[in-house]
């Protein structure tokens, strides 16, 4: 959006997109290309809202309060059904994108376990009542809200998926492994999560952290081999190799099998994704 589209986005966030009817038209433009490509690599497609920062902490500085945000997150569901619909495919699924409450990559205080269960509810269940199939918690690194995230989904009825990022060493900002944060979120959350993935990250920060695990079936993966420091003080875009980065998922894929969701993340474009496509099937 930023650099290849050349899209000013304030703090960071998505959602004011949907408010212009230029850029309305890009997200929705940006998800019938990947629609596209999913029927040409013959794939089911996941179109996630643009939702990530659509929450009350950080869309406060934009000048967003609570009833404004509830319209938003509404009308990202409705943008994406829009595309569903057009697409006419029963394996064409919308996921409302949630984040955690700050940024993910930045040490801030710890949620208590309630204040984490209470802050997401409202956006939960805001989705409910909308065509999403499912919501997906990106980038969290934090176990506790991760567990009280999944507990709200339950309480507003809503299926969720779980995604954590990891530093270059493939563990979560506070040292915790992929599967201890798994079987934390798992044992807080009646194992309530339909399944864990991982994005935000390089392959070859997280290849080596992955062991086989039957809830880790999802990996939405940067282009770039930096580091998240590194990339927040970026002026230029890092798009890495798309072929290698497909090399690397399809790699990764072997040695996982339980993997079968894949995705690009920062840096990534549809090149990086139709590469990623081509790789996965060969395996």
């Amino acid at each position: 959006m930023i650099f290849n589209r050349g899209l000013d986005l304030p703090g960071f966030a998505s959602f004011p997109l949907l408010e212009q009817a230029d850029t309305r038209l890009v997200l929705a433009q940006q998800m019938e290309a990947l629609v596209a490509l999913a029927d040409e690599a013959k794939l089911g497609c996941i179109l996630d809202t643009p939702t990530w920062m659509a929450n009350v902490d950080r869309a406060a500085p934009l000048g967003y309060d609570a009833d404004r945000l509830d319209h938003v997150n509404r009308d990202a569901a409705a943008v994406m059904e829009q595309v569903r619909q057009a697409a006419k495919r029963d394996d064409v699924l919308l996921s409302a994108c949630i984040g955690p409450r700050q940024d993910p990559y930045v040490q801030d205080a710890a949620m208590t376990v309630e204040d984490a269960r209470s802050y997401h509810a409202r956006q939960l269940s805001v989705f409910q009542d909308t065509p999403v199939d499912f919501a997906t918690g990106y980038t969290f690194n934090r176990v506790d809200e991760a567990a009280k995230c999944v507990l709200a989904a339950k309480e507003a009825g809503l299926r969720i998926v779980m995604s954590f990022v990891v530093e270059t060493d493939g563990c979560l900002a506070d040292g915790t492994t992929l599967l201890e944060a798994i079987g934390h979120v798992d044992a807080k959350s009646e194992q309530f999560a339909d399944y864990f993935m991982v994005n935000c990250a390089h392959p070859s920060h997280f290849a080596n952290a992955l062991v086989a695990h039957p809830r880790l079936q999802g990996v939405v993966a940067n282009a770039s081999v930096c580091s998240h420091a590194e990339l927040d003080e970026a002026e230029s875009l890092d798009a890495g190799d798309p072929v290698q980065l497909g090399k690397e998922l399809a790699e990764i894929r072997r040695a996982n099998p339980d993997l079968r969701v894949f995705g690009g993340c920062c840096g990534t474009d549809m090149r990086h994704m139709a590469c990623i496509a081509d790789a996965l099937s060969s395996v």
